[in-house]
């Protein structure tokens, strides 16, 4: 173990062509008297996109880009300094201007590292997919295209984009620690517009994760992918204006666990409850949900978009669990909130790049299963909504206030899914929503992969996921006259 550990370490060390005591020596530089707390974020990255319009590649782009981030955190005061080019001499200027933000002048000794765990293999991708050529991806979009016009005659414009990233991650603190990680993402998206007699529609749909190229030839997956976007766009055609008012509405499994994620999730992030900006805030060990709700976090589960070995502080990522049979029972945490709040950091500090500093964020986020059969809860609807597909949505962090718009919804009627609706929006609380939950689906579903997560000028990869649920008396807005 101790060999293979060293083995890894030299790996990291040589890509950035690096050695430990020149890492001792720049953490040292960062701390101070005052200084709690030191760590440097390196990074490799590759990223390449090919994008194709109406049968013509619109666009293929391939960028590579490394850098350095240096922190140095005394008490609730945190200075960061980046440099997108790795010299010693850049990282002791970093490490010195991150020292001076915290303010403090002094300079601490070199700290010795020690090596850490390098990943427990969640995304054990062996070729990159940076390593398949641009004209293999093109050929796949070109076969999307055909499939999706094949579909239906009225389908008139098809888009589809295939995008990877590969990136390379070194983290070594104060702490004495020194971990990397090798980290894989892609995703294939397919976007379809039908028209018919002046009405016009769209249809999306896509996925990826932590995998290799390969994930999305299996049992012809890109297939399904296209099919889904067509059958949206057509679908779409024959939608009827969505009613207005309070009424009883079910969510769909899977990608509708957006939701959950923006009305819920960030109120559930560390740096929200400790500054007392969140509607969840002070009240763990109270009943914040129905008793059917049981929400975890979890970043450990293999090939997932949201999934991390480890955190962007070099924390193993964790399954947490948020809220169990609607108790209250913690939040999301980096170190530095951890720390204040006297918790236990969870695996969630996460930064977009080594240009940004970490925060709490959600890695895959999802509420477990329950007991009903998703038949027995559509069939309790007497006049409601069938929600399957959201598009974008705003919520309030502090009051916990939402307001979202279904990309595929239908009506329920005595308790049977009639026609499908367009322009219906949800509007609610989070916590209240959490509230009225009466039934939970046994039929937990993840999203296809393809999250991406904002939060303060930063965006990360993440997943999301739900059972099929009935929430009872939530606003809708629609179009209905």
């Amino acid at each position: 173990m101790a060999k293979e550990l060293a083995k890894a370490e030299d790996f990291f060390l040589k890509k950035f062509n690096l050695n430990a005591l020149e890492l001792e020596q720049t953490v040292g530089k960062a701390l101070g008297k005052q200084i709690d707390y030191a760590d440097l974020y390196f990074e490799y990255r590759t990223n390449e996109s090919v994008s194709l319009e109406e049968g013509m590649v619109k666009k293929a782009v391939k960028s590579v880009g490394q850098g350095v981030g240096v922190r140095a955190v005394a008490e609730e005061k945190t200075g960061y300094a980046y440099s997108d080019e790795i010299t010693v001499k850049n990282l002791a200027e970093a490490a010195r201007t991150a020292r001076y933000i915290a303010d403090d002048s002094t300079v601490g000794k070199p700290v010795p590292v020690r090596s850490g765990a390098v990943g427990t293999g969640l995304y054990p991708v062996k070729t990159p997919v940076s390593d398949i050529s641009v004209q293999e991806k093109i050929d796949l979009l070109n076969q999307i295209d055909i499939l999706a016009r094949r579909y239906d005659p009225r389908i008139t414009k098809v888009m589809a984009s295939f995008a990877s990233e590969h990136k390379v991650i070194l983290i070594v603190t104060s702490d004495g620690l020194i971990v990397g990680d090798v980290q894989p993402l892609s995703r294939l998206n397919v976007t379809c517009i039908a028209e018919e007699n002046g009405n016009r529609q769209i249809g999306s749909y896509g996925g990826g994760g932590r995998v290799e190229y390969s994930f999305f030839l299996e049992n012809r997956r890109f297939e399904d992918y296209t099919q889904e976007a067509a059958r949206q766009a057509i679908l779409n055609l024959s939608a009827v204006d969505a009613p207005a008012g309070t009424m009883d509405v079910v969510l769909g499994p899977g990608w509708p666990g957006i939701l959950l994620h923006e009305a819920i999730g960030h109120g559930l992030e560390g740096d929200f409850n400790r500054k007392q900006t969140s509607a969840f805030a002070g009240l763990i060990g109270k009943s914040v949900a129905s008793e059917l709700c049981t929400i975890v976090d979890d970043g450990t589960i293999p090939g997932r978009r949201g999934s991390l070995n480890v955190d962007d502080e070099g924390t193993p990522t964790h399954r947490t669990v948020l809220i169990e049979k609607g108790i209250l029972k913690g939040y999301l945490q980096d170190k530095l909130n951890a720390k204040l709040m006297g918790m236990a950091p969870t695996g969630n500090g996460r930064r977009e790049s080594f240009m940004h500093i970490p925060m709490p964020r959600m890695t895959n986020t999802f509420m477990l299963a329950g007991e009903s059969d998703p038949n027995e809860i559509i069939r309790s609807v007497k006049n409601g909504l069938y929600a399957v597909s959201f598009g974008g949505g705003q919520v309030d962090i502090t009051s916990g206030k939402f307001v979202f718009s279904a990309s595929e919804a239908y009506r329920i009627e005595d308790g049977k899914v009639t026609a499908p609706v367009k322009g219906a929006t949800l509007i609610g609380n989070g916590p209240d929503v959490l509230k009225r939950v009466t039934m939970v689906g046994n039929d937990l579903q993840l999203d296809a992969g393809v999250g991406t997560c904002g939060k303060d000028g930063q965006s990360v990869p993440v997943g999301v996921g739900l059972p099929t649920l009935k929430i009872n008396g939530i606003t809708v807005g629609g179009t209905q006259g």
